[in-house]
């Protein structure tokens, strides 16, 4: 391999498992040259991380800024402990097409696309639903589109999509009628058929969520602390909120925030930060001295032990601010409790497991009708009074309620999780 770029993608998702057989390199040697055959790791299949990558060899090369030879693409993932590397002229598609291959198809069909509908044409293209369609302007007519056809995406998205209709499966319906014990000769990438199949007769008969289990079990304490933050992109997390329920251990209970209202990035989120950090160590350690159990809870942890690492990270020493170690053996403790992991795990969603799509089945709403995480960047921006802009307080207000009901979600869904509820929610094996 020539002088040159290769493309190595940044992600936050799993990109290997335990196994063997996976091409890797250190971190510290994020090049070809370093791979090896991995003892320890196997690939786990993600098509779009081959993409992107093929995305990025194909401007590399069009730019006269690619290495000659055979190309490569690697992969650091959300464990980031090794570069997993992808061999992008390798036939691992099927019909043996390569990476590459496959995306200048897609490339080509798209372009054809924009050009028939630049030019008048019949459309060659019909929607179909992705992760993406969530933030899309269109998706309210494709929405339309979608359900009057019955697609077969409103259920299962992207890449599965588009396996099952190349097997005669395109509504719906027909996925429904399908045997979940079918064994397809390639698996689908976002979830086992038998999950789908269930979807689709769950979406069918209009249930968001239909149990997995026979008893569902969700863990709870004396003390509880249900947590949320709220970011502003990349430059920092400006609010902890916390509502304290359970047990009396001498502390105010219900909802507290933690917040600094100083444009991001400032020195002012290590003080928030901190006052956080400090109260919640407080009361987990009254609860254990008044001999209660103790737990503290978010709704899909990503994004709250990225802020919790890398704000230790930043912040370290602080006011308040826990060491690196502190924060790993907090992320660690059974006493951290993401309600997300108890949803997927024991439920079967035709919707999606967001929260503000879950937590209205357990009967809660939000104030704002607005509510989500888009529209709250913008009222970030417009509460702090960024680019010179005056701050608009009301957007702070806003804000603050935004957050509180997001904590008070996650404790309806316990409250629900934990009631006789369940024994009226579908399960997944009598439908």
């Amino acid at each position: 391999m020539s002088t040159g770029y290769v493309p190595v993608l940044v992600v936050r998702h799993k990109v290997t498992d335990p196994g063997t057989g996976a091409r890797t390199s250190p971190l510290s040697e994020p090049t070809p040259m370093g791979i090896r055959s991995d003892p320890l790791r196997k690939v786990r299949p993600q098509p779009r991380d081959q993409l992107r990558l093929a995305h990025a060899q194909r401007m590399l090369q069009a730019s006269g800024f690619a290495a000659s030879g055979r190309s490569y693409g690697g992969v650091v993932g959300m464990d980031a402990d090794v570069v997993l590397w992808h061999d992008l002229d390798a036939p691992t598609w099927p019909g043996a097409r390569t990476a590459l291959s496959e995306y200048d198809m897609r490339f080509a069909d798209r372009l054809a696309v924009a050009n028939t509908a630049a030019t008048g044409g019949e459309p060659l293209a019909q929607p179909s639903r992705i992760v993406e369609c969530r933030s899309c302007p269109w998706w309210p007519v494709c929405d339309v589109a979608l359900n009057e056809a019955r697609d077969v995406s409103l259920v299962v998205r992207g890449e599965d999509a588009f396996a099952l209709r190349k097997l005669g499966v395109s509504t719906v319906d027909e996925l429904a009628a399908m045997d979940p014990a079918t064994k397809l000769a390639t698996p689908l990438v976002g979830m086992p058929l038998s999950d789908a199949v269930i979807l689709a007769r769950a979406w069918l008969r209009d249930l968001t969520v239909v149990r997995r289990v026979r008893k569902v079990r969700v863990p709870r304490a004396d003390v509880e602390v249900d947590i949320d933050m709220e970011s502003f992109g990349d430059a920092g997390a400006y609010m902890w909120g916390c509502l304290l329920t359970g047990k009396d251990i001498g502390e105010r209970q219900g909802y507290r925030p933690f917040v600094t209202w100083e444009p991001l990035p400032d020195d002012d989120e290590a003080r928030s930060f901190g006052e956080f950090w400090t109260w919640l160590m407080l009361v987990r350690t009254k609860a254990l001295a008044h001999g209660f159990t103790f737990r503290a809870y978010c709704y899909n942890e990503l994004a709250e032990n990225r802020w919790l690492l890398f704000s230790a990270e930043r912040f370290a020493g602080k006011p308040g601010v826990p060491t690196v170690a502190q924060v790993n053996a907090f992320i660690r403790d059974p006493a951290w409790v993401d309600v997300f992991g108890s949803v997927r795990d024991q439920f079967l969603c035709a919707h999606g497991k967001g929260l503000k799509i879950i937590a209205p089945v357990a009967g809660f709403h939000w104030r704002d009708p607005e509510a989500g995480g888009e529209n709250s960047m913008r009222w970030y921006r417009d509460a702090v009074g960024m680019d010179g802009a005056p701050a608009e307080v009301s957007q702070r207000q806003r804000l603050l309620e935004y957050n509180e009901d997001d904590v008070h979600a996650t404790l309806a869904l316990r409250e629900w999780m934990s009631s006789p509820a369940m024994a009226e929610l579908p399960f997944a094996g009598d439908l």
